[in-house]
């Protein structure tokens, strides 16, 4: 988005947007032969193809010397790779799009003649090189890789409609890298350190990865940035962003540094206005990355820094130890910031394993709400009640990108499900565990054994299961694996003066994927003398729960916390004599517009809507058998509709849209 923005209604509704990327698949077979692969590109169907040749070897270290203005996406200069066989191999092979120009390249520091084509330059060794060797290749090009349309493909040149600020920089993810640098591809392949040396004139800054060492003034009005970071990196999060900028800068002080302190470097548009506009929102970075250490264990990269370099797009990109951010707002500053632990530290092992990243950046986001309310524009409570309403408008789909879906990078990025439910989920798993302290003990876990490296799904849940004791097979299948969720209705008795009956009986939206959700569920049992909440474990789709109490129960609300994506079709009391008192049928729900409710029974009713937190939005009394309800005025999320007689009660959950 090019209008700055404050306000997280917007910042949503932008979303899918923001986070926008494009993927193809890697070679997980590492198939002896070339394979072709698709994906989408600006919409488009593209053809790609990824040499097993790659597997060769794997790569330690990236030295990129280029020079880059904030006039266009030019590129020239060197890139160095320093790597290790894997195997005997005697054709290096490295990934550059065809368009750019290779002028020389040098194996262990010879010139060796080379071919580039199908966006692979292949260069013959001579002498083939023995496994477990360890040898440097380094390419010269040159070029102008074409300015994407989109949010992302490798290198772009915009300016700020806003700021007038002309910047050019790098949104290599997911496999875009190639277009600006030779590279190779592979998730699982990070390098163990890099090196980014960034020429550009000397009105412009140039910021990337690591700390800034050196800034060499040159002939003719040049500067060299050098930028040097000793910490393990996937190939997508190096990066690089030239534009006239000030530094500002600013410390957090984790308390597990004992008093040390992590600068937190931050590259803002050269512009009066820039600054004082973003100044209060950058320095939310500060308590965001001190409570994200106490959670999730130390920043990992601490002994560089963190830091923002300003782009003119609509969203962050977590590029390691230095996001590119269009703007800032509390949300999407945690978001990128949560994933240096989540996407960087531990980067995913697939991207069907996306979750890793996205999933788990933004469940962050509820954290922070959680956590650091005071610094957040929406309570945790709302943003996981818009989260779950987003997940449930439509009723199918996983968490895990199916292999069948994996070329498509709409489907990888989808926002409802990458994202929203993602997040959603370990807000479930964190309730099944029961433990806070196992909750994030399993975070830190995590991190710890992961460390540099990479990890799927089922890595994570091993982790959980190890920290808690517990088989959580039965929630990824359902949760990360399965689709869809459950819809409840519960129907109660008092069977004896000291017994409370409750029959759940469980649906779900998508039952030819996901026909049960196991699982913990709370119950608030509104009564006479005071409400009290029960944890029910189900089982099947009908469960019957006998429950000791003396109090007289009017109503029950289903998990009144929030903790599960769910829908409540009707809670309904019962006679003793077993019949059952329906006193309405409601219609549309979801709502938009006007509710329309249809009642059983004459006589006087009493009609009260009111929000997941008990505060009545609206309340009537009518002796009619129909009225229409204008809700328009309401805000899009949960509702309860409780329905009052002389001799019942009955309530509803209500989705307004």
């Amino acid at each position: 988005m090019q209008k700055i923005i404050k306000y997280l209604a917007l910042f949503i509704a932008l979303l899918s947007n923001a986070y926008a990327q494009y993927w193809i698949e890697d070679n997980p077979n590492n198939q002896p032969c070339t394979k072709v692969y698709q994906f989408y590109n600006q919409g488009s169907k593209t053809t790609y193809f990824q040499s097993p040749l790659l597997n060769k070897y794997d790569v330690k270290f990236y030295f990129l010397d280029l020079e880059v203005n904030n006039t266009s996406t030019a590129v020239s200069g060197s890139v160095t790779i320093h790597a290790k066989t894997t195997a005997t191999m005697d054709t290096f092979v490295v990934e550059l799009l065809s368009n750019m120009t290779v002028d020389s390249v040098k194996i262990n520091g010879f010139i060796k003649s080379f071919t580039h084509t199908d966006d692979h330059i292949y260069v013959s060794v001579g002498t083939a090189l023995a496994s477990n060797t360890l040898f440097t290749a380094q390419i010269y090009y040159q070029g102008t890789p074409p300015n994407p349309t989109g949010f992302f493909g490798g290198i772009f040149n915009r300016t700020s409609t806003t700021w007038g600020n002309q910047v050019t920089y790098t949104l290599s993810q997911p496999y875009n890298a190639r277009v600006w640098f030779p590279c190779k591809q592979v998730l699982q392949d990070k390098a163990d350190s890099c090196w980014i040396f960034i020429t550009t004139n000397a009105s412009n800054k140039a910021g990337s990865n690591g700390i800034l060492t050196n800034v060499v003034t040159l002939s003719g009005g040049k500067k060299r940035y050098e930028w040097k970071s000793k910490y393990p990196i996937a190939y997508y999060l190096i990066s690089l962003s030239v534009a006239g900028y000030v530094d500002y800068t600013i410390y957090a002080k984790p308390a597990a540094l004992s008093g040390d302190s992590i600068m937190i470097q931050n590259y803002i548009y050269n512009n009066p206005l820039t600054l004082p506009f973003f100044k209060s929102e950058i320095d939310k970075t500060k308590d965001f990355l001190e409570k994200m250490s106490d959670l999730f264990g130390l920043y990992p990269f601490y002994q560089e820094k963190y830091g923002h370099c300003m782009a003119p797009f609509s969203g962050g990109m977590e590029h390691q130890t230095m996001t590119t951010q269009g703007f800032f707002e509390g949300f999407i500053t945690a978001h990128e910031l949560a994933h240096q632990w989540f996407g960087d530290n531990v980067t995913c092992a697939t991207w069907n394993d996306i979750w890793i990243n996205e999933g788990f950046a933004s469940y962050s986001e509820y954290l922070m709400a959680e956590f650091l309310p005071s610094l957040m524009s929406m309570s945790a409570a709302a943003f996981m009640d818009t989260i779950h309403n987003r997940v449930m408008k439509i009723p199918d789909g996983s968490v895990y990108v199916p292999l069948s879906e994996s070329f498509n990078v709409f489907r990888i990025f989808d926002n409802r499900l990458t994202y929203r439910k993602g997040a959603a989920i370990i807000h479930n798993l964190r309730f099944e565990m029961q433990k806070d302290s196992l909750f994030f003990k399993t975070l830190k876990d995590f991190q710890t054994l992961f460390k540099d490296s990479v990890a799927t799904g089922l890595d994570f849940k091993q982790v959980a299961e190890n920290v808690c004791g517990k088989n959580f097979t039965d929630f990824f299948n359902q949760w990360y694996f399965g689709e869809g969720y459950p819809t409840y209705n519960i129907n109660y008795v008092k069977t004896h003066s000291d017994t409370l009956k409750i029959i759940v009986t469980q649906t779900t939206s998508a039952p030819s994927k996901t026909p049960l959700f196991k699982g913990l569920v709370e119950y608030k049992l509104i009564t006479t003398t005071g409400d009290t909440i029960v944890k029910l474990y189900q089982t099947a789709n009908t469960n019957i729960f006998k429950i000791k109490t003396y109090r007289t129960v009017t109503n029950i609300i289903v998990d009144p916390n929030n903790w599960i994506i769910n829908r409540v079709g009707s809670v309904i009391s019962i006679n003793d004599n077993g019949s059952t008192i329906s006193m309405a049928q409601i219609y549309p729900n979801p709502v938009h517009d006007y509710l329309n409710i249809s009642f059983e029974n004459k006589g006087r009713k009493e009609i009260l809507i009111s929000d997941v937190v008990g505060k009545v939005v609206y309340h009537n009394h009518t002796d009619e058998d129909f009225i229409s309800i204008p809700v328009e005025g309401l805000s899009n999320q949960i509702y309860l509709l409780t329905i009052n007689t002389r001799d019942a009660k009955q309530t509803l959950k209500l989705a307004k849209q």
